[in-house]
């Protein structure tokens, strides 16, 4: 994806804290040249909410098989901490890309930031 001067666009909409939990915000195309930006923002975030990150790729139009490896090394270092990651989209693409990949076995995924934020947070109470 591309701005109007030919420029990639950045894959990282935003990174924010809702209660406990740091929020993700990617969009774009997930791919082999933006990994390194996903790959620390996903570290920061970690960094920050050690034990509970949720990844929204609501804006997302693409993802390719080096952002999903970037996607499940965080989920395995998390876990690996007690810690949780889940992504939030409801975009039927992505829930087919992760069900094919088998990755959603790792990967948990909810329609709504709501419910991915309740997911990691069960006493969340905000109006994501």
């Amino acid at each position: 994806m591309a701005d109007g001067d030919g420029l990639r666009k950045d894959p990282v909409l935003g990174v924010e804290q809702q209660g406990d939990a740091c929020v993700v915000k990617l969009g774009g195309e997930l791919d082999l040249y933006n990994a390194p930006q996903v790959r620390a923002a996903l570290g920061d975030a970690a960094a920050d909410s050690p034990g509970r990150v949720v990844v929204d790729l609501s804006e997302v139009e693409f993802i390719d098989s080096t952002a999903l490896g970037v996607l499940l090394a965080h989920v395995r270092r998390l876990t690996a901490r007690g810690g949780r990651l889940v992504i939030v989209s409801n975009d039927p693409r992505t829930a087919r890309l992760l069900e094919v990949t088998g990755i959603d076995r790792s990967l948990p995924r909810r329609a709504t930031l709501r419910e991915a934020l309740r997911e990691v947070s069960p006493e969340f109470e905000g109006d994501a």
